[in-house]
């Protein structure tokens, strides 16, 4: 038997480099809740004055509350993940550019076209705020995803130089912090994705790192996020309900937002039953999962994406009275994630990948030329290198 010697190890570096497709299967899952989310929640369905509100107990009503209010749990997961693998990882130069090259492509290139057709009026101010890849850090999720991705490699630092006990207790009592407070309803803490998503990067780096019989039980948490989910859905119903008698609008008040904690029990033993599940390597899933963050930003991008794609593409509300809504809703969210996700890998294979090329080619160069210009400000202002 002739096995030339190169050809097993690239076999073997090939098999190390895919990942298996149960946490690439859950992350497109993710994208498509937040999509359905945003298919509620962004399209004027769930104003106060909208149709949903108008009749909060109708069978459609109560479809739609149902159907978007995975939003902030799939946000969960989508963080969830990235903790899961960035803990034993780097963050490298070329990694945030990636991420940065990707937000500010399709930040320049959606502005433009709706620019062009005339779908906005063009004022500087406008433009630039439409075209910088962080605009916000207190809710917009790509802004506060950024500056959450730059703290990855300090809190790394962190956990790592904790012990297992010290990394529950900081666990404990940031879980504690924004849970128990966020979810009490005559309670309250003022909400920071940035800082939330480390508390979700404390519990998934624990999960990764210190390995428990419990953390690799599929029945366990297969149970767990069936409760969750039926917890969450009796919850919208019962607050419905329980609104329509107040007089307001309180459908989602249990998983209204990240740090509920129903929206957290949700969002992570969802993320530990498909973990565990057994599913091996898939291309066509993983080619797939690497394009959830360019459907994101897509479909996202803008409130004149928001307009256009919800109110005069889609007409979401006008469909609400329509007996096909469901199937309108269901065929929106995977026509979106369908059709977005081909946008984003044509980006990938005709402008990222020969951009990561010519990034290996020069960076080098770059990265001596800025080490140099790092010590000396270093030296200049006495600070310890």
């Amino acid at each position: 038997m002739n096995v030339k010697v190169g050809e097993i190890n690239n076999q073997i570096e090939v098999k190390k480099n895919q990942r298996d497709s149960n946490i690439e299967f859950f992350r497109i899952i993710t994208m498509l809740l937040i999509i359905a989310h945003h298919y509620v929640v962004n399209s004027g369905l769930a104003n106060n004055n909208g149709p949903i509100f108008s009749d909060s107990l109708s069978t459609p009503s109560l479809f739609l509350l149902i159907f978007g209010a995975w939003g902030k749990i799939g946000i969960n997961c989508f963080v969830l993940i990235t903790g899961y693998f960035m803990c034993k990882s780097n963050i490298t130069a070329k990694k945030f550019a990636k991420l940065i090259f990707e937000v500010i492509f399709y930040n320049v290139l959606i502005s433009t076209i709706f620019l062009l057709i005339g779908y906005n009026d063009f004022t500087f101010k406008s433009f630039i705020k439409d075209i910088i890849p962080i605009t916000s850090v207190a809710r917009n999720f790509t802004g506060t995803y950024i500056i959450f991705f730059l703290c990855i490699p300090f809190l790394n630092i962190l956990i790592k130089n904790l012990s297992e006990k010290n990394h529950v207790y900081l666990l404990l009592i940031s879980s504690f912090t924004y849970i128990f407070f966020g979810t009490i309803p005559f309670l309250s803490v003022t909400m920071n994705y940035v800082s939330w998503y480390m508390v979700l990067y404390f519990i998934s780096s624990y999960i990764r790192l210190y390995p428990k019989k419990i953390f690799d039980s599929k029945s366990f948490w297969g149970v767990v996020m069936t409760i969750s989910i039926f917890l969450s859905v009796t919850s919208v119903i019962a607050c419905t309900w329980l609104g329509v008698k107040l007089g307001r609008n309180i459908s989602y008040i249990f998983v209204t937002d990240s740090n509920n904690f129903l929206a957290v029990l949700t969002g992570v033993s969802s993320f530990m039953f498909f973990k565990n599940i057994n599913f091996k390597y898939n291309k066509f899933i993983n080619s797939m999962s690497m394009t959830t963050f360019g459907v994101l930003l897509i479909h996202a991008n803008s409130e004149n994406m928001r307009k256009w794609l919800w109110e005069d593409i889609l007409n979401n509300v006008n469909m609400y009275y329509s007996k096909l809504m469901p199937i309108h809703a269901l065929g929106s969210v995977i026509c979106i994630f369908i059709i977005c996700s081909v946008i984003d890998y044509c980006r990938i294979c005709l402008i990222e990948k020969p951009f990561l090329k010519l990034w290996d080619k020069h960076w080098s160069k770059i990265s001596l030329k800025y080490k140099k210009i790092e010590i000396k400000f270093c030296e200049k202002f006495n600070i310890k290198y």
